[in-house]
Parts: C-alpha cells; sequence; structure tokens
C-alpha cells in the first residue's frame, strides 16, 4: 500500500499519517465501510439529479456520462497552497505578457528567446497584431494543470488558456461534500471556494472597455451539444448573466446586442466558451453556424471585450510550454516558483533520437493535443502500439513532445477494495482582472484505475474536493489573508 515509488500525500514511509491528514485519519477511523459507500451512492443519485454529466466525444452511445465522484477529500496545508498559488499566479502574469509581446513589439523574439517559427503557428492570428486589448489581459481564466512529485516538488503540466473547463466540479463537489459530511466543515477550517463565479464576474467586469459604468457580461456557449454546457449554464446563473448562443447576439454600429423580450440591449463583455474559430463566421470558419456575424471587427475596434481573448491558444501549445520558464525570467526578472516537467523536444534531431531509443520509458504527447487523445504512455503500451507510434513521430517529429513518466503522488480514493492510494493531479482556475487571483482549491482529478495516471475525465478519470487548509492562528484575523492567494497564509 505505500509503495515508496511515489509520494503518499497522506502516508510517510513507516505508514504513519502526515500532520496534515491526521484530523481526517481520526476521524475516517470512526466511519464504517458501508457508511463510506452509500455516501458514494448518494453523491451519485444527487449529481445525476442535477445532471452534472459530460459528453464523451466518439463513443457509440453517445450517452453523457456522470464523472465519478470520490468522497474522501484532497487535504493541502495553507504553506503548500502558498507555493501553488504564488507559482501559479506568476505563470499566467508571464504569460499574459507573453500574448501582449507577440502581437505587439515582438521583443521575446528579437532577444531570441522564442522563435519567429512561432508567427507561423495555427493558433497564432495575426488579425490580432498590433489589436489593444484592455489592461493588456488576454487570458482572463487560465487553468494551470499542476502535478506532485515529493513533499515540496510541484511541476506544471500544462498551461490551458483558450477555454479551459472544469471549475463548475470544484464548486460542486465542495457543495456536495458539506451536504455529505457537515461535521467534517465543523472540525476543519477549511478555505471557502464558492464565491468564485462572483470573482470572475468582478474580473470581467473589470476588462469592459474603459468608461463603462455598469457592463453587461454574458457567457457565450455552442449550445447544449457541448461536452461542458453543464458548466456553462452553471456559471451563467451563478454569476447571475444571461447565457447565450451566436443566434442571440447581433452586431450594430461597432457594438454586440443582445436580442431580449424588452428590445436589444447592449453587450460590454463576452465570456466566450468556444474556440477562435466559431466565434465569428465573417472573421475565420465561414461554415461556422456558432457564432456571431462581424464579431470580431467590433472586438478589434474596440467596441466589445472577448475573454478570453482572441489568438490566446498560442501560449497553450505544448511546443510553447517549454519556454514559459523562459518567459518568466524575460518578462517578470523572477525565477519560476513551479518548474516544468523536463521535456523534449523531437523538432531537435538529438532530442528526437534519443526519445526513438527510450519510447517504452516516456509519455509522448501532441503538441495542440488535449484530453489524454493524441498521447502514448510508454511504460503501459504494448510493442505494437511503440512501433506504430514511431512512424507516426517519424513522419512529423514537430507535432510532438515527451516526457518522462512522472511518479503523481496519491491521495487516499474510496474504491470496490475500500481506500487506497490512487494518482491525483489538480487545476487551480487563475483569474486576472482588476488583479490576478485564484480561488483556494480546483479541480482535482484522479485515476480511479489501480496503477493508472490517466487522470483526465474521458479517459475513466474521477473528481475530488481539495480542501485547502487555514492556519488555525489565522482564523480570527481576517487581515492575515493574502486576497491575491485567497488564503491565510500568516
Amino acid at each position: 500500500m505505500h509503495n515508496k515509488s511515489y509520494f503518499d500525500e497522506m502516508h510517510l514511509s513507516d505508514a504513519s499519517v502526515r500532520q496534515v491528514y491526521a484530523n481526517y485519519q481520526d476521524w475516517l477511523k470512526t466511519i464504517p465501510a458501508e457508511q463510506l459507500e452509500s455516501k458514494r451512492q448518494e453523491a451519485e443519485i444527487l449529481f445525476r439529479r442535477v445532471g452534472i454529466t459530460f459528453n464523451v466525444y466518439g463513443e457509440d452511445d453517445g450517452v453523457e456520462r456522470l464523472i465519478p465522484f470520490d468522497v474522501i477529500p484532497r487535504l493541502l496545508s495553507a504553506k503548500e497552497w502558498a507555493t501553488l498559488s504564488k507559482g501559479a499566479i506568476q505563470r499566467v502574469r508571464a504569460l499574459n505578457m507573453f500574448l501582449d509581446d507577440i502581437y505587439h513589439q515582438q521583443e521575446i523574439i528579437r532577444a531570441g528567446i522564442i522563435s519567429e517559427e512561432i508567427l507561423k503557428h495555427s493558433q497564432y492570428r495575426p488579425e490580432m497584431f498590433n489589436v489593444d486589448v484592455p489592461q493588456g489581459i488576454y487570458a482572463h481564466i487560465a487553468g494551470i494543470d499542476i502535478v506532485r512529485t515529493s513533499e515540496d516538488q510541484f511541476y506544471v503540466l500544462e498551461d490551458n488558456l483558450r477555454t479551459p473547463s472544469g471549475v463548475s466540479y470544484m464548486i460542486e463537489d465542495r457543495k456536495m461534500m458539506m451536504r455529505l459530511f457537515p461535521e467534517l466543515f465543523r472540525r476543519y477550517s477549511i478555505a471557502p471556494v464558492e464565491h468564485y463565479p462572483q470573482v470572475l464576474k468582478n474580473n470581467l467586469r473589470a476588462v469592459a472597455q474603459p468608461g463603462i459604468k455598469d457592463p453587461t457580461v454574458v457567457l457565450l456557449t455552442p449550445g447544449a451539444y457541448n461536452s461542458a454546457y453543464f458548466e456553462h449554464a452553471f456559471l451563467a446563473q451563478q454569476m447571475g448573466v444571461e447565457l447565450v448562443e451566436g443566434q442571440d447576439l447581433f452586431v450594430r454600429n461597432n457594438a454586440v446586442y443582445m436580442r431580449t423580450t424588452e428590445g436589444p440591449k447592449r453587450v460590454d463583455v463576452i465570456y466566450r466558451r468556444m474556440d477562435d474559430e466559431f466565434i465569428d463566421p465573417l472573421a475565420f470558419n465561414p461554415d461556422s453556424m456558432l457564432g456571431v456575424p462581424g464579431l470580431f471587427s467590433v472586438y478589434r475596434n474596440g467596441g466589445v471585450t472577448l475573454a478570453n481573448a482572441v489568438g490566446t491558444g498560442v501560449a497553450d501549445d505544448k511546443s510553447t510550454y517549454i519556454r514559459v520558464p523562459d518567459m518568466i525570467r524575460f518578462y517578470l526578472g523572477e525565477e519560476p516558483i513551479l518548474s516544468n516537467v523536463p521535456t523534449y523536444e523531437l523538432s531537435k534531431p538529438n532530442d528526437l533520437s534519443y526519445v526513438l531509443a527510450h519510447l517504452s520509458e516516456l509519455v509522448v504527447k501532441e503538441v495542440q493535443g488535449s484530453g489524454g487523445y493524441g498521447m502514448l504512455v510508454g511504460p503501459t503500451a504494448s510493442k505494437s502500439e511503440l512501433d506504430a507510434f514511431k512512424t507516426r513521430i517519424l513522419a512529423n517529429p514537430s507535432n510532438y513532445i515527451a516526457q518522462p513518466t512522472l511518479s503523481l503522488s496519491t491521495c487516499p480514493t474510496l474504491v470496490e477494495q475500500g481506500v487506497a492510494p490512487r494518482h491525483v493531479d489538480l487545476r487551480p482556475f487563475v483569474l486576472s482582472g482588476d488583479k490576478v487571483s485564484l480561488v483556494p482549491g480546483g479541480l482535482c482529478r484522479v485515476a480511479m484505475k489501480e496503477g493508472s495516471l490517466v487522470v483526465n475525465s474521458s479517459q475513466g478519470g474521477g473528481t475530488k474536493d481539495t480542501w485547502v487548509l487555514q492556519d488555525k492562528a489565522c482564523e480570527h484575523n481576517p487581515s492575515s489573508t493574502n486576497p491575491e492567494v485567497g488564503v491565510a497564509t500568516c
């Protein structure tokens, strides 16, 4: 159970319990296994009733599936969270500065840190060159995927800057835990997450064009068939803003309007949950029925704010990811707080030959892949899978990067056999507006299968609530809470 090849977040190597879990373990000992299982079943019924599901593309039945929910929380101390959150904020600051730079002066290219090949990248939008966006913010909402390999070693696995999803699970998982285990919330001082929609709304209002006193925010969804539609509807409802589809909006006189029963209403900020290609058929994909004709022209002329900005995809590509530590040094003059996973660039001949020789030990990913698709996990692949992937790499080496198989940390998880360690990651959501901040928690994904390192929901992973424990000494002194990090760190 306590294999030393990975970091067990609950247990020390001698099987004793780490301080952060001590209180929880005392409680867990008093709970019969059947009671935990009945709580898990209750959660499943409630989640189905609320309709928290997602679509899995490519499955024959096309059914909406429930993501498995684990009733055992992941616990992080205030100190651990301080490191994570400061590192994630630093990263997003640098990424926003990078986006502003490559769409303006391109100093990082002139400095030789990033190749000008990036200007040919499929997600680079030349139409955005010299377009000023409010406050220079491109990624208003960023999901930073973080894994842990030891007590004090956190790695960033990837940056999600286009339309990062999963925050509804952070909020709903917390609501569920408070409903199922109210006694635990009396026993622990757990930093709240339910204010996320309000923080998001405030940040979106803050990036309206200057001079607008009471900006109107809407959430633009591709519609009910999108895999994250539940989240779109949930966030719009929680923020108290209209959920709109492309057909609900129209453009007139360099402004965007929403159709309402009282007549047209001007829209100032659009939180869009669809990719660049689909937002405006006149500017990008002429076949898109999802977008708003003329929207991009209004956006370029400063008549509306889009969050996230058009063209952010160039910064969350896996080949750009490699350069983020250099960006932090270049733009902020600081050393990165969070490390990147060591990464091989297959466009480099030396890296390519090393990776081909060690394919069975590495994880290989498509540069623009996501959701666990288009990747090879070498240690679990068969010989025929390795051979087939080698052929794909050789056909287009620059389309791939490779990384060592990280020993992701484990957390206690309720499985059929009882409570057992399972591998986890965490996606905190960094919000940029009048300031850069994040709510203490995130989407914690857990690989439900024993030994599996793939936590993606589309590949059978589940979710669990993440508890950031506040220092007891700070509880009665709200002024000691760092507003940027969102949790007491005194």
